[in-house]
């Protein structure tokens, strides 16, 4: 019996041993300060860590004494080339990380953020606030589009941006990682608003069209990036809203004055109700569980059961309303009314209007912070601010602000449906576009002014939104991110925690691409001949330099190197030895005896060199040509 024992002991542990070496990435641990800190770095697909694959960055925080997390830590991490035998401590490194200079960056940083600029030209602009070349700009990328943009939505992780573009009739796809078009969606006709359902499988797109046949909405499969429905609701402009749960899109119809609600996992339509002649706004409250529709003729929200699709109650709170939110928790809805410079506060818990405020600046954006909502105007370059927790029936709501730049955004001209406010990563923060200054300005709260402001040069600013790059914590004590594994090679992951304050690089090695490797690994030839014409027949003298293709590291001492050059369209070639006049720079002496074009090629058996990889020319002069001159 105890042999049985030890031989199934010993079985689990060899299982479990084959199990360590066959699972995928790598890992670490650190005990310090009272705490457990388990760093694992796992490939998104494949068994290994692979340059230019994704990979899951992660660190789980524990209290050593109570085996708690340890939540809202907010730790910092950089991936960079490993530190070698001699050079800088970790702490040293991280230190030099946090100064944010050009020269001093990591290859991966894991805290950081950019800001994405939608212009009024068909591009959109990178901003990293975290530098600043030389005070003036802070640009790090542009993006074109097909047609100017719209309006914009994104994904849930923040990695893909869905932008319209009416005048193209398609939503550009944005890859928000390495801020590139992945590919133009075609979207029916004048696609205008965009909003991706909360399971993010479909993207609901407005169409702003002429004809009833072809107005309504567009409904794009984010997996496909195929169009799979065009759904015909009404005339107007279009406003989107879903319930939490996927189950179905709120579709209004201004100038037809309807609501069209519409099953998602049929893609039909089941109910058309009338809300009043010019609905302008359709929020969703997760708290209620109802849709609010306003309508800016009447002056009407009409609360709408999201699961019955029955009126519960209508609000009469006065003409001329337009845009309405509700805050994150769904508490608070607040409906702009932009003619009368008014802000209307509705309690989802009880359906009641709570607060009816004088905002002036003919108010028509709002957006939501944890604790604040912020009001932007159209002729004001104020933004207003108000404190959600002073907000309920019988109170006096405490209402603040500041000042986003010199001018108002009417002085501007056209505007987009995208706001001009995007929300800081930390959610108490905001960055606010003043589109006539062309700045972006950012705003942190407790502030009595913004603490800086980012131009857009070359283009005209419009709207901005936050992408996050940062750890995120996705469960208790856990925070990861996913990042792009920049090259091949031995790695360190610096981390940081300030309470208590802690440093410590763990290691990852990530392995090579083959196809990489194939492509950029071998040598490279860098001719370095004269580009004018010679003056004539005669010797010449070719020059050209060997890199390593990855590193650019010159290559020495290459003993069977040679120049193989001939007479264009066609010659006997001719082929001569090289000399080394540099480090990994060679020199071929050629003898071009007839005008024309020459062309050269690198051949070397010892680095695979056949002469497809590394050419020249060089053009001679004719007689009659020197003659002329």
């Amino acid at each position: 019996m105890k042999a049985r024992m030890t031989l199934l002991v010993l079985a689990v542990l060899l299982g479990a041993a084959a199990q360590a070496e066959e699972a995928p990435g790598t890992s670490g641990s650190l005990e310090r300060d009272g705490l457990h800190i388990e760093f694992q770095a796992r490939p998104v697909s494949g068994q290994r860590l692979q340059e230019g694959g994704f990979a899951d960055l992660s660190f789980r925080i524990r209290d050593l004494a109570s085996g708690q997390p340890l939540g809202a830590a907010n730790p910092g991490a950089w991936l960079d080339h490993s530190l070698q035998h001699g050079e800088m401590s970790c702490k040293a490194r991280v230190g030099m990380y946090l100064k944010s200079s050009l020269g001093a960056r990591p290859l991966v940083d894991l805290n950081s953020y950019f800001l994405l600029l939608m212009n009024r030209d068909a591009s959109l602009t990178v901003i990293d606030p975290n530098v600043s070349l030389a005070g003036v700009t802070s640009t790090l990328a542009r993006i074109g589009l097909k047609r100017p943009p719209m309006d914009w939505t994104a994904s849930a992780d923040g990695k893909r941006i869905y932008v319209s573009m009416p005048e193209a009739g398609q939503v550009a796809l944005i890859d928000a990682e390495r801020f590139q078009v992945l590919g133009n969606l075609d979207a029916g006709v004048r696609p205008v608003r965009v909003a991706l359902q909360p399971d993010g499988r479909y993207l609901w797109v407005g169409n702003n069209a002429e004809k009833a046949d072809e107005s309504g909405v567009s409904v794009i499969d984010t997996q496909t990036r195929k169009l799979v429905a065009h759904l015909p609701s009404g005339l107007g402009h279009h406003e989107i809203a879903f319930d939490r749960a996927s189950r179905f899109a709120f579709v209004s119809n201004r100038d037809s004055g309807t609501l069209s609600i519409y099953d998602i996992a049929g893609l039909k339509l089941l109910e058309t109700l009338k809300t009043g002649p010019q609905p302008l706004a359709v929020a969703y409250s997760a708290l209620s569980e109802a849709v609010y529709v306003t309508d800016g003729e009447t002056g009407n929200i009409s609360v709408i059961d999201a699961r019955s699709h029955t009126l519960r109650s209508v609000l009469t709170v006065g003409r001329g309303l337009g845009p309405m939110r509700f805050s994150d928790d769904g508490r608070y809805g607040i409906a702009l009314n932009t003619l009368d410079d008014r802000v209307l506060i509705v309690d989802a818990g009880s359906d009641k209007l709570v607060h009816d405020l004088a905002v002036p600046g003919e108010p028509f954006q709002v957006t939501f912070s944890r604790q604040y909502a912020y009001i932007r105007g159209l002729s004001t370059p104020r933004v207003t601010m108000l404190n959600l927790s002073s907000l309920s029936a019988g109170r006096v709501p405490i209402v603040q602000g500041f000042e986003a730049g010199p001018a108002a955004p009417r002085q501007a001209g056209d505007l987009p449906l995208a706001e001009s406010l995007g929300i800081g990563r930390d959610s108490q923060s905001v960055f606010v576009v003043n589109p006539v200054d062309n700045s972006t300005y950012f705003y942190a709260e407790g502030m009595n002014a913004p603490m800086s402001a980012y131009p857009n040069r070359g283009h005209a600013a419009r709207a901005v939104r936050v992408i996050d790059r940062s750890l995120r914590e996705v469960e208790p004590g856990l925070y990861s991110a996913r990042v792009r594994l920049p090259a091949a090679g031995k790695f360190d992951v610096a981390f940081m925690l300030n309470q208590p304050q802690l440093i410590h690089c763990f290691s990852a090695e990530v392995a090579v691409d083959p196809q990489l490797e194939a492509r950029y690994g071998g040598p490279k030839v860098e001719f370095l001949v004269q580009r004018t014409p010679l003056p004539g027949t005669g010797e010449a003298k070719a020059r050209f330099r060997i890199v390593d293709g990855r590193s650019g590291a010159p290559r020495k001492g290459i003993g069977d190197l040679r120049v193989r050059y001939f007479l264009a369209p066609s010659s006997l070639p001719r082929e001569v030895s090289v000399r080394e006049v540099g480090e990994g720079v060679y020199e071929a002496c050629l003898y071009l005896d007839q005008p024309g074009a020459w062309y050269l090629h690198v051949r070397s058996p010892s680095l695979g060199l056949g002469g497809s990889e590394g050419s020249a020319s060089l053009r001679v002069l004719p007689p009659r040509a020197l003659t002329s001159r």
